[in-house]
């Protein structure tokens, strides 16, 4: 494991090192000002997670190469421990949760290891109508079961510790008679065979207290989240990848499609107050954490066939989630000092925090090259460590994606599931331009949230909307207005330096002025109907495979 981390420890190094000198070569000519200094020490801001994606990426990549397109199926064999389905659900259209959970009890019946499990159907909901539904609809869900006492239902009538305090609750009053807890949200859907992997992985290895499985996009009707998980699904078959090489038995755990050894859980895994009393909002890393300290191993299981989840409708639902996933990552700050952990899990809430650390560095990168192009009318553009610096920055920041588009290109196999080259490249090139869109949008709604929780200001756990919609002007305007006026002031102050600026900083500026228009139009069911209709950006689990000279 030593060695592992040291070539991951270097690779990190070797990018760093990199990307600062091209861009110190790019801004010492001509003698140095305030806004020069402030776009290095941006860089050398950001620089870290820069190389943390690249190493993830690159080791990624050489990993995936030699394997198949689908893993084998394993053998169903055996005796399986009693497992407890533990289903988290808050104010939701049962209608849209139950199906799948029916799906996956009905496969593993047909494989005959439906007897080791049970559903427990855990609700926080606080709305009284969504609650009564949601009542009504389990008990007919459970009526219609071959074996009615398999299904259970319990509501809490407050929601204290959340998702965390909800799952502690049933595994301290409900879990006796189960070894296992298999842990899913409400948008989650998994196959029997995903499911009994997870198993078969604990039953086979008493050291491990969580086996976490590669969670990717449901095939989706909407252009936001088709884009979005075309390429989140090529970039974290190789993050995975990685994480699970380097990391080994002291892995990440992302709260859910996973599953736990409920003793340990249950005795370990009680989550601290934060310093001002209020519970821990986002569980999952410190929960991993905490049971690596007590010695029970973390794995995560980096394939992705049968494990899925439901992303975001729209751009105003993405950022929302990705705001509380901000808020919730930046409490671990708190606990980095907590006995009893280790390094491995230390560094886990390090890289959580990270994750979204590092954006404030980005757009100060961004406001102070505005500022230099606007006051600086002297120094030359160095075009060849500009052009070096840029390829580092966005080669090493995108690399598991783009080595995960190539991973695809290379194999005639793998590219028939995504349906042939054509479709491959086509779907690269738009997401690739949703994705350049989409981070600079976000760079100034993240930089807003960590000022706003350096402020002291929490942020509030909110129900999701998981049900496709339009976005209307008027709604994107309200949202978006502060990135347009940004982005029309960087723009105005690069375009002080000529064309050739303004041209280089389109690929990293451009959705901050056109957040509102790209917001409409992701949205916008015509568009997504459009790329269903062309199998753009689609899915193996959507496409139709048809052999042919073109694949």
């Amino acid at each position: 494991m030593p060695v592992r981390v040291l070539i991951v420890s270097s690779i990190v190094l070797l990018v760093c090192a990199s990307l600062g000198t091209e861009m110190f070569l790019t801004l010492f000519s001509g003698g140095w000002t305030v806004a020069k200094a402030v776009m290095l020490g941006s860089c050398l801001g950001a620089a870290p997670w820069v190389g943390f994606c690249a190493a993830n990426g690159v080791i990624g990549f050489v990993l995936r190469l030699p394997r198949p397109a689908v893993p084998p199926v394993a053998a169903i064999d055996g005796v399986w421990p009693r497992t407890a389905i533990a289903l988290t659900v808050r104010n939701e259209d049962m209608g849209v949760v139950l199906p799948p959970v029916r799906r996956l009890l009905d496969g593993l019946d047909a494989t005959g290891a439906g007897g080791a499990f049970a559903v427990f159907v855990l609700s926080d909901s606080n709305d009284p109508a969504a609650a009564e539904a949601e009542a009504r609809a389990v008990a007919l869900f459970q009526a219609n079961d071959r074996d009615p006492g398999r299904i259970h239902y319990r509501r809490r009538r407050e929601n204290s510790g959340f998702k965390a305090g909800n799952i502690m609750e049933f595994l301290e009053h409900q879990a006796d008679g189960f070894e296992l807890m298999l842990i899913l949200d409400a948008d989650s859907e998994m196959t029997p065979m995903a499911v009994l992997r997870l198993v078969a992985a604990m039953r086979d290895d008493p050291n491990l207290g969580i086996v976490q499985h590669l969670t990717v996009g449901l095939p989706a009707s909407s252009a936001f989240p088709r884009l979005f998980q075309f390429g989140m699904r090529a970039g974290m078959r190789n993050w995975a990848t990685a994480l699970s090489w380097w990391q080994g038995d002291e892995c990440v755990y992302w709260g859910h499609n996973a599953v736990a050894r409920i003793a340990p859980f249950r005795a370990h895994c009680h989550l601290p107050l934060l310093p001002d009393g209020s519970p821990i909002l986002s569980h999952d890393q410190i929960e991993a954490a905490m049971l690596r300290g007590a010695g029970w191993g973390i794995r995560l299981l980096a394939e992705e066939d049968g494990s899925y989840e439901a992303n975001p409708p729209a751009l105003p639902e993405f950022m929302r989630r990705e705001l509380r996933w901000l808020a919730g990552n930046f409490e671990y700050r708190h606990l980095l000092r907590m006995p009893g952990l280790r390094p491995m899990g230390r560094w886990q809430l390090v890289q959580a925090i990270l994750l979204f650390g590092c954006t404030p560095f980005y757009l100060a990168f961004l406001l102070a090259a505005a500022w230099a192009a606007a006051t600086d009318r002297v120094s030359p553009f160095p075009f060849g460590p500009a052009l070096a610096a840029a390829a580092i920055w966005a080669g090493g920041l995108y690399a598991p994606k783009l080595l995960g588009y190539l991973e695809v290109l290379l194999s005639r196999e793998k590219r028939t599931l995504y349906g042939g080259a054509g479709r491959v490249l086509a779907g690269m090139a738009l997401e690739t331009v949703f994705t350049l869109l989409m981070d600079a949008i976000n760079t100034l709604a993240k930089t807003v949230a960590t000022v706003r929780i350096a402020l002291g200001l929490r942020a509030r756990w909110m129900p999701q909307n998981r049900t496709d919609r339009g976005v209307s002007w008027s709604e994107a305007t309200r949202l978006l207005w502060p990135q347009t006026v940004v982005g029309g002031v960087v723009f105005a102050g690069l375009a002080q330096a000529g064309w050739t600026a303004v041209l280089w900083a389109v690929p990293f500026v451009g959705g901050l002025l056109l957040a509102i228009p790209f917001c409409v139009i992701t949205a916008d069911p015509a568009v997504g109907a459009w790329l269903r209709d062309k199998q753009l950006a689609a899915i193996p689990e959507e496409v139709v495979h048809v052999s042919s000279p073109g694949v």
